[in-house]
C-alpha cells in the first residue's frame, strides 16, 4: 500500500482514543472508588466519544480501502472501546500496511543493468 493520509489519520486517531479511554477509565474508578472527580469525568468521557467518532469513521474508510473482511473491521473499530486494544490494533494494522507495500513496491533495477 502506497502511503496515505488516511494511514496517518488513523494512527493519530488509534492512540489518541486510546489515551484518552485510559484517563476516562482512570477518572471512572476516581469517581465511583473514591467519590471524587465527577465534573470532569463527564468531560473526559465526552473528549473520548468525540475522538472515537473520529476513530470510527477514519478505521472504516481505511478498511474499505484495504478491503478488510468483515470480522477484521468489527474488531479494529471495537478497539477503540477496550483499553488498551487500540494500541494492539494500531501496531497491528501500520505493520500489515508496511509489508502489503513492501510487497506491492516492484524492486529497483539500477538504471543501465
Amino acid at each position: 500500500m502506497k502511503p496515505t493520509p488516511l494511514l496517518a489519520w488513523y494512527r493519530a486517531l488509534a492512540i489518541a482514543t486510546g489515551c484518552a479511554l485510559l484517563i476516562f477509565c482512570g477518572f471512572m474508578i476516581a469517581k465511583y472508588g473514591f467519590d471524587t472527580a465527577k465534573d470532569v469525568t463527564m468531560y473526559v468521557a465526552m473528549l473520548h466519544g468525540y475522538l472515537y467518532i473520529g476513530y470510527f469513521v477514519v478505521t472504516f474508510l481505511l478498511g474499505q480501502k484495504l478491503r478488510w473482511p468483515l470480522g477484521r473491521l468489527v474488531f479494529t473499530l471495537a478497539a477503540g472501546c477496550i483499553p488498551f486494544a487500540s494500541f494492539l490494533a494500531e501496531r497491528r494494522v501500520v505493520r500489515e500496511a508496511a509489508a502489503a507495500g513492501a510487497a506491492a513496491a516492484p524492486a529497483e533495477q539500477p538504471v543501465g543493468a
